[in-house]
């Protein structure tokens, strides 16, 4: 699992499918790489005369095959990149709320007691 800018978390969604894409982006990038050893061994192992017809048409549907893999890769890294400022806004807002609410908290808890303070005086005068 991927290392998240928060300690001692629960793996939210965003978080889960982060290390989901970051897995399958792993997989897609060794799959572009196989392909295209495979199709650089084709291109210099078939003779040039075998190069035709369905042969032909072959290796080049391997070289569109190689490239779109890479780009769909490329694009798993945008898209996890985003995932990534995602998480990292969220987890700014989530700090952000919890100091707000502690503040509340302690704002809240000095009022009752300023209250409590002031109906114990108006008590103990009569």
């Amino acid at each position: 699992m991927s290392q998240h800018p928060t300690a001692l978390f629960t793996p939210t969604s965003l978080e889960r499918a982060l290390d989901q894409n970051e897995a399958i982006q792993e997989t897609v990038e060794q799959s572009a790489a196989e392909l295209c050893v495979i199709n650089a061994v084709l291109q210099q192992e078939v003779p040039e005369h075998v190069k035709t017809g369905d042969v032909a048409q072959a290796l080049q549907k391997t070289d569109e095959l190689e490239s779109r893999i890479q780009t769909s890769a490329e694009n798993l890294e945008q898209v996890n990149q985003a995932l990534k400022e995602e998480i990292q806004v969220r987890a700014d807002l989530e700090r952000q709320l919890a100091a707000t609410q502690a503040e509340l908290d302690q704002v809240q808890n000095s009022a009752q007691n300023h209250a409590q303070a002031g109906a114990q005086g108006r008590s103990s005068s009569c």
